[in-house]
């Protein structure tokens, strides 16, 4: 029989504090801008990633983080990610794909929408890594300052 899969809460926390320190890190002058846009290089390939600020308030806060690879085919489209801030907490947290809704924490297995039962926690990691790259491989581009 197969056991039911249980979040660690713990390691998914950490997970979201670490990945709230990588964005402030990327973003130092997060009151003032609004868009920023890094090249990252790879062996062969470079991207564009870009995190966009969509909503801003007092404790919480939403980014939009995409990628495009300079070799990218219209038919395979990279998964754009909506961040939610929670600046109380210092934790960034991935809460859907851009025209998904809302991550549910966990699901059974098998669904109807091909879900992982860990799937949310999936996507803070790879979140988390694609932070790290900026942060190791990344050449900043022009920001994109509010008005």
């Amino acid at each position: 029989m197969k056991r039911k899969y249980v979040p660690d809460l713990t390691r998914q926390m950490a997970q979201c504090q670490i990945n709230y320190a990588r964005i402030m890190k990327l973003l130092p002058d997060f009151e003032s801008c609004d868009e920023r846009e890094f090249r990252v290089g790879m062996v062969q390939q470079q991207a564009v990633v870009r995190i966009e600020i969509d909503e801003r308030f007092r404790y919480t806060s939403t980014l939009l983080l995409s990628y495009v690879h300079e070799s990218d085919s219209r038919w395979l489209e990279a998964p754009q990610l909506i961040v939610r801030l929670y600046h109380d907490a210092r934790m960034a947290e991935v809460i859907c794909l851009k025209r998904r809704r809302q991550l549910s924490g966990v699901y059974p297995y098998p669904n109807g929408e091909m879900h992982q039962p860990d799937e949310k926690q999936q996507l803070n990691q790879y979140l988390g890594e694609w932070l790290n790259l900026c942060l190791d491989h990344g050449f900043e581009m022009e920001p994109v300052l509010a008005d």
